[in-house]
């Protein structure tokens, strides 16, 4: 498997959202008729539903309390990053001007400087109980180091989900200056439900699924305000990352009988990424950039990467998305811009009625096709005038 890059090694080929389509089906069915949420299992409990199949990231710029409360009261999910500013300071909106009023060329020294502020934890329980208290699911995220003490604090907060996520997570982390999260073991103690992140990988997704967590994250790098592809040299493109990791959810649950979500992490910009993703194997999107165009958005049309301000080795940017609409629009419509960033929800279901797919599990049957024209077979015009499919 794979093409010579040179004597005696060989490469694979692999597949982004552009250079892929997906096939109509033989048979139609009417998008109102199809069903679409998200089910997320739970230790000795129903699972816990969504209306609709599509977390917020974890990004300072997207997810604040209000953000999260107005998300989950419309069908979805919500990440806080409990090592952001919305936990570093009292008083988030007074930093975030800042981030967002700062010159181009000063922020990244900026973001280090904000970042360098120790978490406070009773902001990590009062920021929980102030999204509990708005009536929403409360989800939040930090690094494996942090996970066991965070853990216990977000529990005892009452948050409904616990996010653990880096730029690349495994089971088996060596390190002689900290000591390792026993991941297995950290799933077996809370309480809650556990998602980890990020993986790209068959083997290592089969390996973090034995470790007992609720749902797998994929995607390495695909993020708008991501630069560890160009950092690192790290990353595999989503769709074949989603592919891969959604063939070992399905040897797993033929193993077990236990089935463990994929969540496709990063890259999707319009709704027909997040097809692409969903037909690929995922059972759920999370999404950075298209939330953070909307107006409640606390960055207000800004968006950074968790990694951005790491203190000596930066993998990210402030990158400006603009304020296009409010969240409702942007998950229901309707659009009023014509690059597909608006009406998320109608895009999955349309699509799926024209694929012939009445839930998830047949959508991720669709057949894919590998077609780089896709983006521009027949837009000569849209692309010379930077509207709809030629406007990125």
């Amino acid at each position: 498997m794979g093409m010579w890059i040179g004597r005696n090694r060989k490469a694979r080929v692999t597949y982004g959202f552009d250079e892929i389509a997906l096939v109509p089906g033989r048979v139609t069915i009417n998008p109102n008729e199809v069903d679409f949420g998200f089910r997320l299992p739970r230790k000795n409990a129903k699972p816990l539903e969504l209306k609709i199949p599509i977390l917020a990231s974890a990004m300072d710029g997207v997810v604040d309390v209000r953000f999260a409360i107005g998300i989950s009261k419309l069908g979805g999910l919500a990440v806080l990053n409990l090592e952001g500013v919305q936990t570093r300071y009292k008083n988030p909106p007074e930093v975030l001007e800042k981030i967002v009023e700062t010159d181009k060329s000063e922020i990244t020294g900026l973001l280090q400087k904000i970042y360098q502020e120790p978490v406070q934890e009773d902001l990590i329980a009062a920021r929980i109980r102030q999204i509990k208290d708005g009536g929403a699911l409360a989800a939040v995220s930090c690094i494996p180091q942090r996970a066991a003490a965070f853990g216990k604090l977000a529990e005892a907060a009452g948050a409904d989900v616990f996010v653990v996520q880096s730029t690349v997570s495994t089971v088996r982390h060596i390190s002689s200056e900290y000591k390792s999260l026993d991941l297995a073991k950290f799933c077996a103690e809370m309480r809650i439900p556990v998602i980890v992140g990020n993986t790209v990988g068959y083997e290592l997704t089969l390996e973090i699924m034995e470790c007992g967590p609720a749902a797998v994250l994929v995607g390495v790098g695909p993020g708008a305000a991501c630069t560890s592809r160009g950092v690192l040299g790290l990353g595999v493109p989503q769709v074949t990352a989603t592919v891969d990791c959604a063939a070992a959810r399905d040897a797993y649950f033929k193993k077990t009988a236990r089935y463990v979500p994929i969540i496709t992490d990063g890259g999707m910009t319009n709704g027909g990424d997040v097809c692409k993703a969903l037909a690929c194997g995922a059972d759920a999107v999370m999404v950075g950039s298209a939330f953070a165009k909307a107006e409640e958005a606390p960055g207000r049309g800004y968006h950074w990467g968790m990694a951005t301000p790491h203190v000596n080795l930066p993998r990210g940017t402030r990158i400006k998305v603009g304020v296009t609409g409010s969240l409702r629009q942007i998950l229901f419509g309707p659009a009023d811009v014509d690059d597909g960033s608006q009406n998320l929800v109608g895009a999955i279901t349309t699509c799926m009625g024209n694929v012939g797919a009445r839930d998830i599990a047949e959508f991720q049957q669709t057949e894919i096709i590998i077609a780089p024209s896709i983006r521009t077979e027949g837009k000569l015009f849209q692309t010379v005038q930077s509207v709809g499919m030629g406007a990125r």
